[in-house]
């Protein structure tokens, strides 16, 4: 007769883990990715504050309207630094090589790209600050819908959300306005004229910025600013010949004109020089959303040049966009070639492994792009 014995193990007690504190949680949510990420979009913004001080000085000290010259300067720096750049290059990337291939784009891109500075600088003469503050943003909903059709970006609730919140941080600061009085610009039969030029001028700026994002990620950013450098300096200097010559033998020159002009043109070769930086890393979207707090450090720098009142709302409207922009960024979009498949994406540059073999069927292709690591990623798709 056998006899079994048989042993039972005893088996440990799990216990459960403690909840992760607040400063655990905030590390977790505030990524390196993440703060490079809302830096980067940041110097944008004092980059365009510096743009919007210089143009204040030269329009009301100095009586200096004159948009077309400015922006014709910018566009010679970027033709001597980066189009010379493209015309020494060799193979495909040479500027001859370019201009056979898409001449007519970026001819079109140029153009775009011109008219909307224009119609936003012109706009103040005809309306309010506070109507071009408020429809400026007019451009976050055109790159939305222009990068969701063209660039097949998949956006999540929560980035609606952090939509919404940077345009209610804006609207604070319109309300503040109001309410101190800070509105400039002509009233009456001519505001709507005005208001029109910056809901113009808004479409084109999304309309460029989208077109930037795509040729950034796809081609090359000395191509896109030698191209913008080469049709821009030409179109906008036949502008300046014709509807500009006469203000500009207005403009009583000295020497603090000049420094002026000097600095508004080395102020927007470096916006332009760095904005496809960011928007290599980010998305059209994003920048835009960042460019909004481009007012509010033009307000704290009113606080001690021209003794601007202040008011709380105006911190609070900047918090309240950097809670957007904090929870826009946070969380990953969808970027696919095919409609059929949407997958999650990181910038880390890693490819998503897979966890299943192949069955024969080539998968569609997918592009990956993100704003900063996100936690709890789902599995890859796979389409059989």
């Amino acid at each position: 007769m056998m006899s079994v014995v048989s042993t039972v193990e005893s088996v440990p007690r799990v216990t459960g883990t403690p909840a992760p504190s607040l400063y655990q949680r905030t590390r977790r949510l505030l990524t390196r990715d993440l703060l490079v990420t809302l830096a980067l979009g940041q110097v944008l913004s004092l980059l365009i504050c510096a743009i919007s001080l210089t143009s204040k000085y030269l329009a009301e000290d100095f009586h200096a309207n004159t948009p077309v010259f400015q922006s014709f300067l910018n566009y010679i720096l970027l033709f001597l630094v980066y189009t010379t750049t493209l015309a020494v290059r060799q193979g495909d990337g040479n500027l001859l090589a370019i201009l056979k291939q898409r001449w007519w784009k970026y001819m079109i891109l140029g153009l775009i790209d011109i008219e909307a500075n224009y119609l936003v600088l012109k706009a103040y003469q005809y309306t309010t600050l506070s109507s071009v503050q408020l429809l400026d943003c007019f451009g976050i909903p055109v790159v939305l819908l222009l990068s969701w059709f063209f660039l097949l970006v998949r956006y999540k609730t929560v980035h609606f959300v952090g939509v919404g919140l940077c345009l209610l941080g804006v609207g604070c600061m319109v309300g503040a306005d109001i309410l101190l009085g800070r509105q400039q610009g002509l009233a009456g039969e001519q505001k709507l004229f005005g208001d029109l030029l910056v809901v113009g001028g808004a479409t084109l700026y999304g309309i460029s910025n989208v077109c930037q994002e795509f040729i950034v990620k796809n081609l090359s950013r000395v191509e896109f600013l030698g191209m913008m450098g080469l049709f821009g300096s030409f179109f906008s200097g036949i502008q300046l010949a014709i509807m500009e010559h006469k203000e500009l033998l207005k403009v009583p020159w000295d020497w603090q004109i000049g420094l002026l002009y000097i600095c508004f043109s080395a102020f927007m070769f470096c916006l332009y020089s760095f904005m496809p930086v960011v928007l290599k890393r980010t998305s059209a979207t994003s920048v835009n959303l960042s460019l909004l707090t481009a007012d509010m450090y033009s307000f704290f720098c009113g606080l001690f040049l021209f003794h601007y009142k202040f008011s709380g709302l105006y911190l609070l409207s900047f918090f309240v966009v950097i809670l957007g922009l904090v929870l826009y960024a946070t969380t990953s979009t969808y970027v696919a070639q095919d409609p059929r498949v949407y997958k999650h994406f990181r910038n880390t540059g890693c490819q998503p492994a897979t966890d299943r073999p192949s069955l024969g069927v080539p998968e569609p292709s997918v592009t990956y792009s993100s704003l900063g690591p996100e936690a709890g990623d789902d599995l890859p798709v796979h389409v059989v």
